[in-house]
């Protein structure tokens, strides 16, 4: 059991960190290939030669952030099939068809026009190279589009039937699967932080060029352009974390108790705004104060969760407990965590009995057993679990990064409403020397607001790869530890070698095109 555990550990770790290698460079491709197409159709529409050069430069940034950002993407879908096999054959019609379409459609309509938009100024129209620009950034999007659907699935799982013959769950709903609350609430706010992330990089760099001087026109439009993307961007991101707090609250409740440190819930229960968790806290434990320090606002969480500021938002201990509160203070006894393990070991049994009645070739035990799975079969993966404890998520990871999140989100409202006033009616503002060093600062703040919101819905989660139907102990390859640690550690210094490799590409590329003038930059 050591060494399973060790495989587990491992193999969560090396996924972990090639989602976040992985997580660099994507929101910067979204969000920079909308500033270029916007940039360009400026350009098409008023044929000034500083607005074919800004669509130039920031095209050739958004061209080595794409490349690296494929090169990761590529491992960490096949570390499905070497790390994690027992998952992929278990939901692999379901998962694997956005994927597949992500591949097929959105990734090779990127791969097509991107190569238009490089190579083809002089051999098309203005007209068709735009498009070819639009096109790309519309590709970004739909490859964000279906693996971030695949992605809501394993939080949501829905759409899905389980076979038995199969001993593998296959889809019943594709659309129910498109179309899940989870999916919406999560394309719509993931693609918006991309645009406030390539918003924060531009104004960020644009800054480094106006303190050295250099383009200093050029640097300021482009802020502009990037106040209206990032500004934008972060108001979607904002509205649409209201949807996904409360889908967070319908589908997985223990993650939003985790990502409050809440134990135990109430009505009008309040939001922690800011404070530090008590280590000495567990679950179950109802007499240790969870918190060190906390500032809280009255009826917080209760209106995040549901819009109701009375209504009972349940805790950690409250879900292993399987108790609700009702808006007059009566207890609702609901299904426990230790119910919901007897349960899944029961739908475990009911497919097993399934198994050995179609061998005997036993139709009526073969429908017994099948009404035995059926109802017990929401608890499946809970099956695996030997203690209710097991079902809580790292409660101080989730805690921390969820609420790094959230300020760094209203840091970077005020940044962007600083952006678009000062680029209007205070454009001496962007050119003093204390909000240029802000403007490249923020580079840093707003990437470590996006790992932080990762962190966030994926750590949240555990200890499910699905949620409620299979857990991570129970997803993995039947392989060595030995070969986990090898390639963990291979991957973390190839992803490294990559990451300083774009940096200091990218470093170089900015310094050299802001000692060229503009009708320079136009002709490269």
């Amino acid at each position: 059991m050591d060494d399973l555990f060790t495989v587990v550990d491992w193999s969560r770790w090396q996924f972990a960190l090639t989602a976040m290698y992985h997580w660099l460079f994507v929101p910067l491709t979204i969000g920079l290939a909308l500033i270029v197409a916007i940039m360009e159709s400026i350009y098409v529409r008023t044929r000034a030669v500083k607005w074919l050069a800004m669509t130039k430069f920031w095209m050739l940034l958004f061209g080595i952030n794409f490349a690296i950002g494929v090169a990761t993407g590529i491992i960490l879908e096949f570390e499905f099939g070497t790390n994690w096999s027992n998952y992929s054959w278990f939901v692999g019609d379901i998962f694997g068809a956005p994927l597949a379409i992500e591949g097929i459609v959105a990734f090779f309509m990127e791969s097509t026009f991107i190569a238009v938009m490089f190579f083809g100024w002089k051999k098309f129209s203005p007209g068709f190279h735009l498009a070819a620009t639009w096109l790309t950034a519309a590709g970004t999007c739909l490859s964000a589009l279906w693996i971030l659907i695949a992605n809501a699935w394993m939080q949501q799982p829905v759409g899905m039937e389980f076979d038995p013959a199969q001993m593998r769950n296959v889809m019943a709903d594709f659309w129910g699967v498109v179309t899940s609350d989870t999916a919406v609430a999560k394309f719509t706010h993931t693609v918006a932080s991309a645009w406030t992330l390539a918003g924060v990089f531009v104004i960020g760099v644009s800054s480094w060029w106006i303190i050295r001087k250099r383009n200093v026109e050029m640097a300021l439009d482009s802020i502009k352009v990037a106040a209206w993307v990032g500004g934008a961007g972060i108001l979607v991101t904002l509205a649409t974390g209201d949807m996904s707090a409360i889908n967070v609250a319908r589908h997985q409740p223990m993650k939003l108790a985790a990502m409050e440190g809440l134990y135990r819930g109430s009505c009008g229960q309040e939001i922690v705004a800011t404070g530090i968790l008590n280590p000495d806290k567990k679950a179950g434990d109802d007499t240790t104060d969870p918190y060190l320090f906390d500032i809280s606002i009255p009826y917080g969480l209760s209106f995040l969760a549901t819009h109701d500021p009375h209504s009972f938002v349940p805790g950690i201990n409250d879900l292993i407990d399987g108790i609700e509160l009702t808006p007059e203070g009566d207890t609702i006894h609901t299904v426990s965590y230790a119910e919901r393990i007897v349960r899944g070991r029961q739908a475990h049994e009911a497919l097993r009995a399934y198994d050995a009645a179609a061998v005997a070739g036993d139709k009526e035990a073969m429908d017994a057993a099948l009404v035995d799975l059926k109802a017990d079969y929401p608890y499946f993966g809970y099956g695996y679990l030997d203690s209710p404890e097991e079902a809580v998520p790292p409660v101080a990871m989730t805690f921390y990064s969820f609420h790094i999140m959230v300020i760094a989100g209203g840091y970077l409202l005020l940044f962007f409403a600083f952006a678009f006033v000062g680029s209007y009616w205070r454009r001496q503002w962007l050119t003093h020397k204390w909000a240029c060093i802000v403007g490249m600062l923020s580079i840093v703040i707003v990437w470590i607001c996006s790992q932080a919101g990762w962190i966030t819905a994926e750590v949240g989660r555990q200890p499910w790869v699905i949620q409620d139907i299979l857990p991570t102990r129970a997803a993995i390859s039947d392989i060595a530890a030995s070969s986990v640690i090898t390639t963990f550690f291979m991957f973390a210094v190839v992803f490294t070698v990559l990451l300083v490799a774009e940096m200091s590409i990218m470093a170089t590329q900015i310094n050299k095109y802001s000692k060229e003038n503009i009708n320079e930059i136009a002709k490269s």
